[in-house]
């Protein structure tokens, strides 16, 4: 049956199953995962995610998930259904136990083989390979599982993939070994074959460490939502009820300082909501009865009563949630190469060494030299040195962001970033530094004693405004005075008396903006003005990416107003009052004419954008959605991050092109020879080795490049 047949035959209630994956490790298991679900009857799409490592499919709902795990499971892949509130399944603990024990077994292995290699003989050289096959065969058997168990899943099923070569080459080479062994042979591989899974599972490990740096943000954007709310029966009874037991057209009583477990619409009392998430706005929001609000916003000042409307996979987030993913779902242009180059290695290879076994055998050379020929062929074409070529230089790279405080968190977004030439920028939290900040002036015409009692009055709150001015009067010295019979109304602000005067720091009356009044018995009421500044080396890092050849842009879902005078200072281009989905199609637009986009953006309101983008970057202060949804995150306030991370990018990219033009030189020098006979397995996996070193040695030079 034909996919658009199936797409045909599934019906309307179609079910979306997500399953976890964390075998899944590259383009090549992609497209087998996508392929071996595609072909099930009633399957519509299949559809895979190397980031999260998880597929989502499509299908009817007589097709059960357990049906799918059997058939990854057939393919070679274990699966499990995916559960949001699940502990993230790590791509690296596995590998690390492997890892560990090939590599302290290869040490001692060798120092057994100097000896050998120095002249041992006779009874000396038989002990160390006794010595050697005692710690080497253990060692090969437990590090080599990983692929040794994904080779035999697939051979049950008539199939192959990238580790039957290996393992048969692990194998056979090890059999031969402990054969020497046992006949008193002058040669044994114990140590080539240790090195070469020693190899093999360091880049697994460093490409996995990357990978489960690039957690999905999607889990991150749902627990935004609250765990439950207080619901508001029929005969006035209230109960605690939690977010999956919502249901349309229950009521929810939602205090101050409470996030909303749903979608809904304000039936009863007058309050603002910090919809920054969503929109970006600093600002909060007034909402009264008739308002329409959403899952994850905060409730700011006072006790109102919603009507839930959307519940679960129908919220405005939700649906953000959806974005992200399947934004994320294509993020390379080389996913198709490799794909496909991966579905010729295994092939190739036995191809190869096939034929060299025949060739020998028909010169005359023997079933065992022809055999020994063939393994050094199959270890010198395994492609550690191209499989280190990447990772190698991303972690490199990533360390030396990490010193100057930006963490990457996908290593193949440095290959992505390298190419941007577009960056649009979110305005709160991105290019200003996302926080309120009382204005100067009015601050310093405070007097002393007026200064003590803002900073009493204000430490005694959490709201985003009494946090500024605090910390902006602790920079100054200023201490704060003793007050006594401290209150703080929601919505209204906090009062006390200082000195037997009643003194209070709340809303104004009327203003403009973000404010706040300060008021004491008899004297007149001072109005502090705040505003969202511009990051430090703002202008500079505008400066640096127009000399990187890199076009920037405003994209804010904040007021027309607030985005023009950030606009003006900059002298950008800009986009307001842009909804999360705007944001995803201004981007795509720019994608669709062949430009290569980045974003920077910090709130929830800018996940499905970062996401989508070819490149991504937050600030360490954005929301955990934002953080999540990003490739890097810069940790300081200063906006020259931006130009230094896609600096260092396009640098690891030369790196890893050089890195690839020796890999590749090192199989056309070293397969020819492999394939005459002048290379024994020892030495193929030393060859190996030696390239992969090669490799590892370039990559180091970007530890230098984060000037």
């Amino acid at each position: 049956m034909t996919v658009a047949a199936r797409l045909r035959a599934v019906p309307d209630d179609a079910v979306h199953t997500v399953l976890a994956v964390p075998g899944m490790h590259c383009a090549g298991c992609m497209g087998k995962v996508e392929r071996a679900l595609a072909a099930l009857d009633g399957v519509a799409s299949a559809r895979t995610n190397l980031t999260a490592r998880t597929v989502e499919v499509i299908h009817a709902p007589e097709v059960e998930p357990p049906t799918l795990v059997a058939t990854l499971a057939a393919t070679g892949f274990d699966a499990q259904p995916r559960e949001i509130e699940a502990e993230p399944v790590s791509a690296v603990r596995p590998l690390l136990a492997p890892l560990g024990v090939a590599a302290f077994a290869c040490m001692n292995v060798m120092l057994m083989s100097v000896s050998v290699w120095s002249g041992a003989d006779g009874t000396t050289r038989s002990l160390f390979h006794w010595v050697s096959a005692m710690i080497g065969v253990p060692a090969i058997v437990y590090a080599g599982r990983p692929f040794f168990a994904s080779a035999w899943k697939v051979l049950r099923h008539g199939r192959t993939n990238m580790e039957v070569p290996i393992s048969i080459g692990v194998t056979i080479a090890t059999g031969l070994s402990f054969y020497e062994t046992l006949t008193g042979g002058a040669e044994a591989w114990f140590d080539g074959v240790l090195m070469l899974l020693m190899f093999l599972l360091a880049g697994r490990v460093l490409d996995a460490m990357m990978r489960d740096r690039a957690r999905s943000g999607v889990d991150a954007l749902l627990r935004q939502v609250a765990s439950g709310t207080m619901v508001v029966e029929a005969d006035g009874a209230t109960r605690w009820l939690d977010t999956k037991s919502l249901q349309p057209g229950m009521l929810m009583r939602v205090a101050a300082g409470e996030r909303l477990a749903a979608d809904g619409e304000v039936l009863r009392g007058t309050t603002r909501f910090d919809q920054s998430l969503l929109t970006g706005e600093s600002a909060p929001v007034e909402a009264a009865p008739g308002t329409v609000v959403h899952a994850g916003t905060l409730n700011v000042d006072a006790p109102v009563d919603v009507r839930v409307t959307a519940i679960g996979q129908d919220t405005a987030l939700s649906e953000i949630a959806r974005l992200m993913e399947a934004a994320g779902q294509s993020r390379s242009k080389f996913v198709r190469i490799a794909d496909r180059a991966s579905r010729l290695y295994a092939p190739a290879v036995h191809t190869l060494a096939a034929l060299t076994f025949a060739g020998w055998m028909i010169a005359g050379a023997g079933v065992y030299q022809s055999l020994v020929i063939a393994i050094a062929v199959l270890i010198i074409t395994c492609p550690c040195a191209l499989g280190l070529a990447v990772p190698v230089a991303q972690v490199v790279a990533a360390g030396a962001l990490l010193k100057r405080g930006i963490l990457v968190k996908d290593g193949s977004a440095l290959e992505r970033m390298a190419e941007v030439n577009r960056i649009l920028l979110d305005k709160t939290g991105t290019l200003t530094l996302g926080r309120p900040v009382p204005d100067e002036v009015a601050l310093g015409a405070l007097t002393e004693a007026q200064g003590s009692v803002v900073m009493a009055l204000a430490s005694h709150s959490r709201h985003p405004l009494s946090l500024g001015l605090v910390q902006a009067l602790g920079a100054r010295g200023v201490r704060a005075a003793v007050v006594e019979d401290v209150r703080e109304e929601a919505g209204q602000g906090i009062t006390a008396r200082w000195n037997g005067l009643a003194v209070a720091l709340g809303r104004p009356a009327s203003s403009q903006g973000m404010a706040t009044a300060f008021r004491i018995e008899g004297d007149a009421v001072r109005v502090i003005p705040f505003a969202d500044r511009l990051r430090p080396d703002a202008d500079e890092a505008l400066a640096q990416l127009k000399a990187l050849n890199v076009d920037p842009s405003i994209l804010s879902g904040d007021s027309v107003p607030a985005v023009a005078a950030v606009a003006r200072a900059t002298g950008l281009t800009a986009q307001a009052a842009a909804s999360p989905a705007d944001k995803q199609e201004a981007l795509q637009r720019l994608q669709r004419v062949g430009w290569k986009v980045m974003m920077a953006g910090d709130g929830l309101n800018d996940g499905p954008a970062l996401a989508a983008a070819n490149a991504s970057i937050a600030p360490g202060s954005a929301s955990d959605v934002g953080r999540q949804a990003a490739d890097m995150v810069f940790t300081g306030d200063s906006l020259l991050a931006v130009p230094r991370a896609i600096r260092v990018s396009r640098a690891t990219m030369r790196v890893v092109r050089q890195n690839f033009a020796l890999a590749i030189g090192y199989n056309v020098l070293a397969v020819p020879l492999a394939i005459l006979g002048h290379v024994t397995p020892l030495i193929a996996a030393v060859a190996m080795s030696t390239s992969s070193l090669i490799v590892v040695a370039n990559s180091l030079r970007l530890a230098g490049e984060t000037k």
